[in-house]
């Protein structure tokens, strides 16, 4: 019988999730530098560069990898023969080193969850509470898998309940062109077949737990059928030639893992749910012995790429931009911005909609006239940062606001990560405005290029205020230009001709 006290659970939990705010696994870093190797479309690589220097650097400086800190995930397998040495529930353990984690001041997090998601959403302020499985085994252990889920990512999963004779090839293939570019490709997909729906889902976010190996899997060749369905989609994914960031290349999906389990004779559940480029999970043994620490990698382990800006980067004052130079930028165009943005994301958009509405207009000290909005929820800064981990969220989510935004606040244009929706890209075109992104798994690097910040309205509302950044250098992609062309349609149909010429 092993006794587990309280502050070994807290404080290991604690540990892990500090751990993987900064650490990416060795595995998947190698996967990306491959990925970096063989890429051909400019875009793609440049991309992945980003990423892996952002790694790199937070690595080194112990700062998050995205500045979507996640949402807490924990599967526990508790021996049957465990004792606990505590006078706190199960819960109430995890979600206290999940709250010491996310406080830390040496490396705050970000605090994302927010209670009553079906009213008042208030951010609970300390990441709490955790997402918590738990089974009961065998033996006198705990085994804990701890996993913090970006929302990009986790706002894509899939459900779907397939027939028996039904392809789940066919529907993956068909299925991973409508995620769009929000999970911040290349990942990994964690698909679950059978059970019952809620036990597909929940083997979909297992498998993301273990580690990658396709190389190994390609280079001896599948041992049974699950192996044959990870790498027919594994190719038939990447034919598809979405590419990193959405932006069109050889590698959409590092990895495809699969977990399955018995189902009902009439059915086959299926369930899909993509890592996204921060990807994030640590693991441990408690034995009764004390608490475990993660062990730091070796930085030797990570590739030696820089990241600067290549050829024909326009540099663009922002403080002084005109409508007849916007107008000039394309599709593809890479910027460096300098001078003052906005912030925004969905919560102050969907404030400022009320304050619109009712006629009251834009807060004191707000003002969109001729200038960007950057759609972000920065981390708060630690010791001489100007601001934390900042990179960019989901853009198509401010898609239902961008009319108003364009139409009703002067506003030029917008920065965020991912395509935008047909719509949204016809009020862009409409307006002769213009969207760009940022690369979503860069956001250490990108909070390098800004100088100051303030927070201006909404304060309330923590990570989700509306700031005002100074930036210096910031690197964009111009990606759905003032007459609509949009590098999200146009790269991923490129790239996938492009294959297919190959591949004939």
């Amino acid at each position: 019988m092993s006794i587990i006290k309280k502050q070994d659970l807290i404080d290991s939990i604690a540990d892990s999730l500090q751990y993987i705010s900064y650490y990416h696994p060795l595995d998947f870093i190698q996967a990306v530098n491959r990925a970096y190797e063989k890429e051909e479309s400019k875009p793609a690589k440049d991309a992945l560069a980003q990423i892996l220097v952002n790694s790199r650097m937070c690595a080194q400086g112990q700062r998050p990898i995205c500045q979507d800190t996640g949402i807490v995930t924990i599967f526990m397998e508790i021996g049957m023969d465990v004792q606990w040495d505590t006078d706190m529930s199960l819960h109430d353990m995890v979600n206290e080193g999940v709250r010491r984690a996310y406080t830390n001041p040496d490396n705050v997090l970000r605090a994302s969850i927010v209670a009553e998601p079906t009213g008042a959403r208030k951010n609970t302020r300390d990441n709490t509470p955790a997402v918590i499985h738990i089974d009961l085994v065998s033996g006198d252990k705990v085994y804990v898998n701890v996993a913090a889920k970006g929302g990009g990512s986790e706002n894509k999963s899939k459900f779907i309940m397939l027939n028996p004779s039904d392809s789940i090839v066919d529907w993956v293939v068909k299925t991973v062109p409508t995620l769009g570019a929000g999970w911040c490709p290349p990942g990994i997909l964690g698909i679950g077949v059978g059970g019952t729906s809620e036990k597909a889902l929940l083997l979909a976010k297992q498998s993301l737990l273990a580690p990658i190996d396709m190389p190994e899997l390609i280079a001896r060749g599948p041992n049974n059928k699950v192996e044959e369905l990870r790498l027919e989609i594994y190719d038939k994914v990447n034919e598809l030639g979405i590419g990193a960031q959405g932006l069109g290349g050889l590698t959409t999906v590092l990895d495809v893992k699969i977990l399955e389990y018995p189902t009902h004779a009439a059915s086959l559940p299926v369930g899909m749910i993509p890592n996204c480029a921060a990807t994030r999970h640590a693991h441990f043994t408690l034995d009764g012995t004390g608490p475990v620490t993660q062990t730091p990698p070796d930085l030797n382990d990570w590739p030696d790429i820089t990241w600067k800006a290549g050829e024909n980067v326009k540099s663009i004052n922002l403080d002084a931009i005109k409508q007849d130079e916007i107008e000039t930028w394309n599709a593809g165009d890479t910027l460096l911005l300098s001078g003052h943005i906005l912030t925004g994301r969905d919560a102050a958009h969907k404030r400022i909609q009320g304050l619109l509405k009712n006629g009251e207009g834009l807060p004191e000290g707000v003002d969109f006239t001729d200038r960007f909005i950057y759609y972000v929820g920065p981390v708060d800064p630690v010791r001489n940062e100007v601001v934390g981990p900042a990179g960019p969220t989901t853009a198509t989510r401010m898609d239902k606001f961008t009319d108003m935004m364009l139409s009703q606040t002067g506003l030029s244009g917008m920065i965020g990560k991912a395509e935008r929706g047909p719509e949204a890209i016809e009020v862009i075109k409409n307006h002769k405005a213009v969207y760009l992104i940022a690369v979503g798994g860069a956001a250490y690097l990108i909070s390098k290029a800004i100088t100051s910040q303030r927070i201006v309205a909404f304060e309330d509302m923590g990570m989700e205020a509306i700031y005002e950044f100074e930036i210096k250098d910031m690197p964009v992609t111009v990606a759905v230009d003032s007459k609509g062309n949009s590098i999200h349609n146009s790269g991923p149909a490129e790239w996938k001709n492009i294959i297919f010429k190959k591949k004939a």
